[in-house]
């Protein structure tokens, strides 16, 4: 067994839960375990308090109203609500909707179910830093456009969108914008009025809150056909029963994200800054992947030449760290984003991304450049490559 300690760099993936948030999730979990939605008694009130302290706590983060803040159960069904519940909704006076080529799966996805139903995407192409053009945007809504989905901050290589010059263009258009922040909410200053958005995404897992609770905020003058059908809960918006410790939980980690925000974003961008001036120090043939500066403050992107992903994630052994080649089958097909990026089958192949958290220190990015350049040196020997 290797003696090295475990190192984790893999925060764009999920954080781990911060001890004072599941500080406040435990009575929820235990003792206070009344349904929300049962109001007529103490148990039921006692829940239904700590849902709307959460709906105020997470609201405040971004921004919105508390009225305008419906929860889920993460990014993936806020973003499948508002795509299909707008599209849904607004059928019969348009069917045509703009994205990115550079989505998050559970837009795309959700983009491509919406084609089997009749509508038409206009996916947006992306330079070679996975940045769209405003114009693009401008040039792509007509007579029938619904609505336009731009992710905020990219999962894989880290590029930030511009998406308020975007919600810019679809107030002008009258066109309602979603955005996917599942990326930038808690790490950087996230404001629904700023970006101009009408719904915006985000899940709690990503700021160290728990698993399986997510937001919407939901401007109240855009229609939408809810996903989930059944008790009427969040005014009939997203019925189901309460997360309740969730809720709680995600309340607190966005309170605690919130408290320290800039100061927090300023040090992850200097560890950032560390690990990759030291990297290209150390090691030669390396690129980064995705924009040099307008990227998300916690995410490195690099590839590494004559080294593929696969075998160098294999040789760091203890460190967490994720392929950015995303070889999901046995056709080891290349990231779609890095192709969208014009980036060759190599360079894809050979991305691997780092995230970095509140956990991370300066000794752990040293500790990481010390063994990812042995690493590297070791698997460029073994192909045979000077």
């Amino acid at each position: 067994m290797s003696s090295l300690r475990l190192i984790y760099m893999d925060h764009n993936a999920t954080t781990p839960l911060d001890p004072r948030v599941l500080e406040v999730m435990m009575p929820y979990l235990t003792g206070r375990f009344g349904n929300a939605s049962s109001v007529s008694h103490p148990f039921g009130m006692e829940a239904a308090e700590a849902v709307e302290r959460g709906r105020e706590q997470t609201a405040r983060l971004i921004g919105a109203p508390p009225a305008d803040l419906l929860f889920t159960s993460g990014a993936t069904e806020s973003d499948n609500t508002a795509i299909k519940g707008v599209a849904w909704a607004s059928a019969g006076r348009g069917r045509h909707i703009v994205t990115t080529c550079v989505e998050h799966r559970a837009v795309l996805e959700a983009c491509r179910f919406l084609e089997t139903q009749g509508f038409r995407i206009t996916y947006l192409p992306v330079d070679r830093f996975g940045r769209i053009d405003p114009d693009d945007a401008r040039k792509a809504i007509s007579g029938d456009t619904i609505l336009v989905s731009v992710m905020h901050g990219n999962s894989e290589v880290g590029t930030l969108q511009p998406v308020k010059e975007v919600g810019a263009v679809c107030r002008e258009k009258g066109v309602p914008f979603h955005v996917d922040a599942t990326q930038t909410v808690g790490k950087m200053p996230v404001d629904v009025e700023e970006l101009g958005a009408d719904f915006l995404a985000f899940s709690a897992h990503k700021i160290y809150g728990p698993k399986g609770v997510g937001g919407l905020f939901a401007r109240r003058r855009r229609r939408f056909t809810p996903l989930l059908s059944g008790g009427g809960q969040e005014k009939g918006r997203r019925s189901g029963t309460y997360n309740t410790p969730g809720i709680a939980g995600m309340g607190a980690a966005c309170e605690l994200a919130g408290s320290d925000l800039q100061a927090e974003e300023r040090r992850l961008r200097s560890l950032c800054r560390r690990f990759l001036e030291t990297v290209r120090s150390r090691i030669d043939g390396v690129e980064l992947n995705g924009h040099p500066e307008q990227r998300l403050p916690h995410n490195i992107n690099l590839s590494f030449e004559h080294v593929e992903a696969e075998g160098l994630i294999a040789a760091l052994r203890s460190v967490a760290v994720s392929s950015g080649s995303a070889c999901a089958n046995e056709t080891r097909e290349p990231s779609y984003v890095m192709k969208a990026m014009g980036a060759t089958d190599e360079r894809a192949h050979a991305a691997v991304r780092f995230g970095f958290g509140r956990i991370t220190t300066e000794a752990d990015v040293d500790e990481v450049v010390d063994r990812l350049a042995d690493a590297v040196r070791r698997q460029r020997a073994m192909s045979h490559v000077a």
